[in-house]
């Protein structure tokens, strides 16, 4: 029986982050998982492995900035947030995201 699969293509873990801060604010990094498994109706999934690593690097491109706070639960965390620039490049993953879609569409219908 085929698996199946749910990871993430590879280069859009960016533009999910970037959007998940966009539009939810602040938050820690199993919020940022738990929400895009939850709006993705379980069809994506991020593991820590991928997640946390590129927290870091978009953090280092000053994308989103992290802080300390606590949780809900009383635990502590790094909590991200978007930044201006993080705000910009999110626009432009979403037009790249955009061409990569109209390309593959224009190739599954005349293919």
């Amino acid at each position: 029986m085929p698996k199946n699969k749910n990871d993430i293509l590879q280069g859009t873990l960016t533009l999910l982050v970037l959007k998940t801060l966009s539009s939810q604010g602040r938050m820690h990094g199993y919020a940022v998982t738990n929400h895009i498994q939850r709006v993705s109706n379980d069809l994506l999934r991020v593991e820590e492995g991928s997640l946390y690593p590129a927290l870091h690097r978009l953090e280092d491109e000053g994308f989103i900035k992290a802080e300390w706070g606590t949780t809900d639960t009383g635990r502590e965390a790094r909590f991200y947030s978007l930044t201006a620039k993080g705000r910009k490049e999110l626009a432009r993953e979403e037009e790249n995201w955009d061409r990569l879609m109209e390309g593959v569409r224009r190739v599954m219908r005349y293919a």
